[in-house]
């Protein structure tokens, strides 16, 4: 038997034997006989009714204004849950609930992830959606109201461009970037329009406003991709929409493995608030970039068989090029 034939017989080996996996552990749908985590996550996940977010969900919008920077603390703006964040959590919730599909995502996951990036398995999966904000709480932060319109915006590592609709719907023209490859078929479904990574910044176009979305933490040249938002902007009047993962740990995805990047950016401080001041007057002054506004938000991610959602601190401000 050849060697190409010989890795085919494992692979259908090992596959029957996961769908056997699968199907035996049908016994095991009492607590008394659930011991291996994976059994235990899905039948908590059947028995349990999630409470949507519950008391922690006041934790996600704390802040200490008291605890900001002198320049930063005027430029604060509470946030609260509200009903479209609210609708996010049920969705995440139900989806959580498909038993097969999560058995079948658990599956897929399982075999691609040594070779194919996290972002792009969701991408082919269709999971995974972000929440960063709401209509209105966007609204809010750039002090516009539901019917103003502008005319250019680029979304920066849009993903499924779940969170670009929300911003999009205020501009004309809607452009984006992307890496992964599933996630740029999503963004052009939704008739966006792309750009490359390396080229966004080289079109000549300026841009009512620039999104960063939990992009920071994530490219290898933080301080260089600030400068070229920062030129690309309408003069004046342009703004960024930058959201930021706290406490702030960089690292880049390079083909399923994790690893610093080239330029490192430390921020100092212990808390949300030290963290928030720390950018806002030694990393964003340093660029030419002013706080404009900046709140607390949770930074929201459709789960899986182990938990309905995950949560990350986020702090999202909104910047201006200094005159």
């Amino acid at each position: 038997m050849c060697h190409p034939q010989m890795k085919t017989l494992i692979f259908v080996a090992w596959l029957l034997f996961y769908v056997f996996f699968l199907l035996s552990m049908r016994k095991m749908w009492t607590g008394k006989y659930v011991r291996s985590p994976l059994a235990r996550a899905l039948f908590t996940n059947m028995v349990t009714e999630t409470d949507t977010a519950g008391p922690e969900a006041l934790k996600w919008y704390h802040c200490c204004p008291d605890m900001l920077g002198e320049q930063v603390r005027s430029q604060f703006v509470q946030s609260h849950l509200d009903e479209e964040t609210e609708a996010f959590l049920q969705k995440s919730v139900e989806k959580s609930s498909w038993l097969f599909t999560q058995l079948y995502h658990s599956l897929f996951s399982t075999i691609f992830s040594p070779i194919v990036s996290r972002t792009s398995i969701n991408g082919f999966l269709g999971r995974g959606s972000m929440f960063v904000f709401s209509k209105d709480q966007f609204q809010r932060l750039l002090r516009i109201g539901p019917e103003w319109k502008g005319q250019r915006m680029l979304d920066l590592g849009a993903g499924d461009g779940g969170v670009t609709e929300v911003m999009g719907c205020h501009f004309h023209e809607v452009f984006a970037t992307e890496v992964s490859t599933p996630m740029k078929w999503h963004l052009q479904r939704k008739n966006y329009s792309l750009l490359g990574i390396d080229e966004w910044h080289r079109t000549g176009f300026q841009y009512d406003l620039i999104s960063c979305l939990n992009l920071l933490d994530r490219c290898d040249e933080p301080l260089q991709l600030l400068q070229d938002i920062k030129r690309s902007l309408v003069p004046h009047t342009g703004r960024l929409v930058l959201a930021a993962v706290l406490p702030f740990q960089p690292y880049v995805e390079t083909g399923g493995t994790w690893v610093r990047p080239k330029e490192h950016i430390k921020v100092e401080g212990k808390t949300w608030e030290e963290q928030v001041t720390h950018l806002s007057t030694n990393v964003f002054l340093k660029v030419g970039l002013e706080v404009e506004a900046v709140t607390r938000l949770p930074y929201l991610c459709e789960g899986d068989m182990y938990k309905d959602y995950y949560v990350l601190d986020d702090a999202v401000f909104v910047l201006k090029p200094q005159d």
